[in-house]
């Protein structure tokens, strides 16, 4: 009874971060744009700070009516949202706060999250598919060339940090980091972060959702809540990049008095990568689908590549 117990307060504490910090994401990247670039109308709404805009944006995609098209495959059509959406809440079950602050402490954690979190993009793919317009699949086919040409490099850099650490745990690969990772692992964390950005289509990677070029790319033919749905699929992912970014390359929740504020000091390195997500958003141009693929296939890819080798060499000399 108190195992069961124990797993349903787990599980309840992953839903409850879950709901709560992709909101909190989706709320700074209003905050931060609106300073970045001046905009007035975020700062309105509520008052204060435009504190309410994010509420404002829940009623109004709660009022839109939800438009099936009628060639669309309707259970695909009805389904995508979640499937984009559903593995980041798994994924984020294997995420550690501290050392005794994670829902499920895997030996194998770090595979776990990087396979969880890449079947979201079927989603994506779903939702281009099944909508039977053109630009919808057409952005599902950039989606699917974008996932392999950046999941390669994704996982050669994480592998870098796994062999540095001598495991898969995300616990133990904490526990493992130095602050001289920061240099000597900081082309591995740089691939890392690229190729989240590419696989979460943020800009300036958004070739597969470009509004001027397919109006929004797979969920062109989406209104209402199930938008919305995938508006939360890619600020969950955000958070999901950020933990794993933090864990692998930051240290985790490794920090001054880190016995009692471990927790703060994973979420604060979390949302500082956010913010440098958001940043990039405002700051850099789109590019294009070839320039995309010469990145991660002439660069990154080789980066990686490299890096894994200095790390199993740095490895084998310690002995």
């Amino acid at each position: 009874m108190n195992d069961l117990v124990e797993v349903l307060v787990r599980a309840g504490c992953v839903v409850a971060a879950f709901l709560v910090l992709p909101l909190v994401v989706g709320q700074a990247e209003h905050k931060v744009m609106a300073h970045m670039q001046g905009r007035l109308g975020p700062m309105y709404a509520g008052g204060f700070h435009g504190w309410a805009q994010l509420v404002a944006d829940g009623v109004k995609f709660a009022q839109k009516e939800a438009i099936e098209p009628a060639a669309a495959d309707r259970w695909g059509f009805r389904l995508a949202p979640a499937v984009a959406l559903v593995p980041y809440l798994v994924a984020m079950a294997a995420i550690p706060l501290s050392p005794s602050l994670v829902a499920a402490d895997l030996d194998a954690g770090l595979l776990f999250v990087l396979a969880a979190s890449a079947v979201g993009v079927l989603g994506t793919l779903m939702a281009g598919w099944a909508s039977a317009n053109k630009y919808a699949l057409l952005g599902a086919m950039r989606s699917a060339a974008q996932l392999l040409a950046y999941e390669l490099p994704m996982v050669l850099a994480a592998a870098s940090v796994a062999l540095a650490a001598g495991s898969l745990n995300l616990v133990t690969i904490a526990r493992a980091w130095d602050p001289l990772w920061l240099l000597w692992q900081a082309p591995a964390g740089f691939v890392f972060v690229v190729a989240g950005l590419a696989e979460l289509q943020r800009p300036p990677f958004d070739i597969p959702v470009a509004d001027s070029e397919i109006f929004a790319g797979p969920y062109t033919e989406y209104s209402g809540l199930r938008f919305a749905l995938f508006l939360l699929a890619e600020y969950a992912g955000i958070v999901l990049l950020g933990g794993l970014t933090a864990v692998l390359f930051l240290g985790g929740w490794r920090g001054p008095f880190d016995g009692v504020l471990g927790p703060l000091w994973m979420l604060l390195k979390m949302f500082a990568v956010a913010v440098v997500v958001i940043w990039l958003r405002v700051s850099w141009p789109r590019m294009r689908a070839d320039q995309l693929q010469r990145l991660a296939w002439g660069a990154l890819v080789p980066l990686a590549l490299l890096q894994l080798a200095v790390t199993a060499i740095v490895v084998a000399a310690r002995g």
